[in-house]
């Protein structure tokens, strides 16, 4: 009887478990490699509001369960939303670097980018011009297609509303026909505007394949984590190269201006980006936050226009938007027909704190920047809560959030150029992950486009970020002077000084440099020294391989030297030691300066004796090992060439790089009046000095150089350091550095 009731339970227990299964009480896991909800938080690039589950791992592009779970959650959904959720750039949604991108073409050659040759007949709008152009100009780019490991559409893919005039048709038959499209398998596609009136899809209108998405007003929906890009909607009169510095020129305590919150746009009577621009009027006061919105756009507004429409446009004529702008503390950025807005960019150039309002938009370069530090992410659904959150935020919150949006402005975003590398840089990035830049390299000065991590990926190894690793940089040097005479009397200039420098305390070892015609020396020939000296020949015999990072280097500090330059021993200390306390500027003794000719139209170069100089030129000056590097990889082969060409101007475009990097100018330490470019031989080739044409070679050089940055990086300086007691009336024994002034 015992037995029969346990049988009658089993049973029973089983047809209930039947029962659920089929009435879909239990879920049966559709793969059991599929990573729990607290595994997939630990996946690199995971966003709390997507919709699919990551994966480890290489995974298939594409998957039949995938599909049917889809058609499943579409089954409420009109046909057209249907048609649009499978095409376009839904296809290849669970693309990610693992499986799709194929890492062996990066392999041989590296991180190469390849542009299609251009298309008879195809239009090109100047936008998608100027990010190619960027591409071809920086050291990524190849022409040949078999060192590629990325490759760049000639197709304008940027605006892809049908209703535009640039607009290209035909685009998935002309992209399918390319030999080397592999099914978009390692392309990058760049797009800024998607869909067309009323609903505004992310559909491109072609299949994209495995292809990258470097995209404007894109959801985090559609976002693929580490394997798109968002970048930021730019309009057409973005500058190609250099942009405009930010607009805050000096920070004011308490940070407060005249409006604490303020916007100024259209307002949509109908249709998508309509619900948070129709409600601003309920936090709008006249006062300190004014947002102002006008239904006077289109051809036909008159006919949907609502009650308000007439007072929002009376008013939203009393304000200049650039006025506002400038005088806002807080700038509201919310959400248009798409997920970005041009505002965003505006308000980062003014230094107005942008307040976002645009739910589901991944925030441009998001897997790189930390945009808790330079915005405030506000939600749509919380719009009458906006002021007093504003108004809640300390005034030393402000200030540092103020100072966050110009740094990641004139570092990403003040032209097309540094849009297009900041993207590529993600992407080599994620290509070469044992190299890759940290989250602080990329949040902090000088920025990710100029700390290269194949240099180093340690910190310490760069000149901008000893304060916060609360260390010094290694308190010797290395000199290097660079000789290009022939040695042939114990009494040159180059002897007294090898001798003088080897004398200082700070100095390491000191290498020459042979860039003469003439063999090298033997070694009785140089002066005994208490330290090394490392005789090497020149790369090629040209000027820039005194730039070059050698290997010989063991230091931080880098004291260049021309072979005539004249100093003391105690002169190097004291530069050494100014130096030490500026780690990422140009220290050191001959000075000169730049103007604008505004007769010429064009830069000048001078070397008189003025109250200003913005540089420091490098036959007698102190910086860091890393500009070798970044004047070595960083710097395009055209200047360089022009340069080694002319043997002149190296120092200028030293001082370039420098200056565009640090966004301050060098140092010049104490006047030493007997520094003077030495008028050599005729004979010589080191009689540049001598030659008439040196100094409207320079002249050139300064505009070459500044054409290629795009601005003027150099910045004037009224500014010499001397040393304590420098002058003073007190004796002489008294002071550290007493030895400069009886020169």
């Amino acid at each position: 009887m015992q037995a029969k009731k346990r049988y009658l339970i089993l049973f029973s227990a089983g047809a209930c478990v039947i029962l659920l299964f089929c009435f879909g009480g239990i879920q049966v896991p559709l793969s059991r490699r599929g990573p729990s909800r607290r595994d997939d938080r630990s996946l690199t690039g995971y966003h709390p509001g997507a919709r699919w589950r990551r994966f480890p791992g290489y995974l298939q592009p594409f998957s039949s369960w995938e599909q049917d779970r889809r058609d499943d959650h579409n089954e409420h959904i009109s046909p057209r939303q249907k048609r649009d959720a499978n095409s376009g750039v839904y296809t290849g949604k669970r693309c990610r670097m693992e499986s799709c991108f194929d890492f062996s073409l990066c392999e041989r050659n590296g991180f190469k980018v390849y542009v299609y040759p251009q298309q008879k007949g195809e239009k090109m709008s100047e936008s998608y011009q100027n990010i190619l152009s960027s591409i071809e100009g920086s050291r990524f780019y190849t022409p040949d297609p078999g060192q590629a490991c990325l490759f760049v559409l000639s197709l304008d893919t940027l605006d892809r509303d049908q209703l535009s005039p640039q607009y290209v048709h035909n685009l998935k038959a002309k992209i399918q026909s390319l030999p080397l499209w592999n099914g978009g398998k390692n392309h990058i596609i760049f797009n800024l505007y998607s869909g067309t009136w009323p609903d505004y899809t992310e559909d491109l209108g072609f299949d994209i394949g495995l292809a990258m998405l470097a995209k404007a007003s894109i959801s985090t929906e559609n976002f693929r984590p580490n394997f798109d890009v968002s970048i930021p909607l730019f309009s057409k009169d973005h500058p190609r190269t250099g942009g405009e510095r930010g607009y805050l020129k000096h920070n004011t305590i308490p940070p407060y201006r005249k409006y604490m919150l303020v916007f100024k746009g259209k307002r949509y009577l109908t249709g998508i980006g309509s619900d948070t621009r129709n409600a601003l009027y309920h936090v709008h006061n006249s006062e300190d936050v004014v947002l102002l919105t006008t239904c006077k756009h289109g051809k036909d507004w008159q006919k949907h226009k609502d009650a308000r429409c007439d007072k929002d446009n009376a008013e939203y004529d009393k304000y200049d938007y650039r006025e506002m702008l400038y005088n806002s503390t807080f700038c509201l950025v919310p959400r248009g027909r798409r997920l970005g807005s041009f505002r965003f960019l505006e308000a980062l150039q003014a230094a107005c704190v942008p307040v976002m309002l645009s739910n589901g938009w991944e925030l441009p370069f998001s897997e790189i920047i930390d945009w808790n530090t330079a915005a405030v992410i506000g939600d749509e659904r919380l719009l009458l809560q906006i002021p007093s959150t504003v108004h809640s935020i300390h005034q030393d919150k402000i200030l540092s959030l103020r100072q966050q949006t110009q740094f990641l402005w004139e570092a990403y975003f003040n032209s097309v150029e540094k849009i297009v590398l900041t993207t590529l840089e993600i992407i080599q990035d994620r290509v070469l992950q044992h190299t890759s830049r940290s989250n602080l390299m990329w949040n902090s000065l000088p920025g990710g486009l100029f700390t290269l991590p194949q240099y180093s990926t340690y910190l310490g190894d760069f000149p901008f970020y000893y304060a916060k690793l609360g260390i010094k940089p290694y308190s010797k040097f290395t000199a290097i002077i660079h000789v290009v005479t022939p040695l042939v009397s114990q009494s040159q200039p180059v002897m007294k000084l090898l001798v003088a420098v080897a004398k200082s305390q700070y100095c390491a070892q000191v290498i020459v440099l042979w860039n003469c015609d003439k063999p090298l020396p033997a070694k009785h020939r140089w002066p005994a020294t208490s330290v090394p000296v490392i005789v090497i020949e020149g790369e090629s015999k040209v000027i820039s391989s005194r730039f070059l990072p050698y290997d010989t280097i063991p230091t931080d500090a880098v004291l260049s030297l021309d072979e005539d330059t004249v100093l003391s021993t105690t002169e190097v200390d004291f530069a050494f030691t100014v130096w030490q306390s500026f780690p990422d500027r140009i220290v050191g003794y001959p000075a000169r300066s730049h103007f604008w000719d505004s007769n010429k139209e064009r830069w000048g170069y001078t070397s008189k004796w003025t109250n200003d100089y913005s540089m420091v030129l490098t036959g007698a000056a102190i910086y860091h090992k890393y500009y070798h590097y970044l004047y070595t990889t960083y710097l395009p082969a055209s200047l360089k060439t022009m340069v080694d060409q002319m043997s002149n101007c190296e120092d200028i475009l030293m001082n370039f790089l420098v200056s565009s990097v640090s966004k301050l100018p060098p140092i010049k330490v104490t006047q030493k009046k007997q520094y003077k470019e030495t008028m050599m031989g005729q004979s010589s080739r080191a009689s540049r000095w001598a030659d008439p044409d040196h100094f409207a070679q320079r002249q050139t050089c300064m505009n070459k150089f500044a054409s290629w940055f795009g601005t003027m990086p150099l910045v004037h300086s009224q500014m010499r350091l001397d040393p304590v007691l420098f002058k003073d009336q007190v004796s002489i024994l008294r002071k550290k550095y007493r030895d400069i002034e009886r020169l």
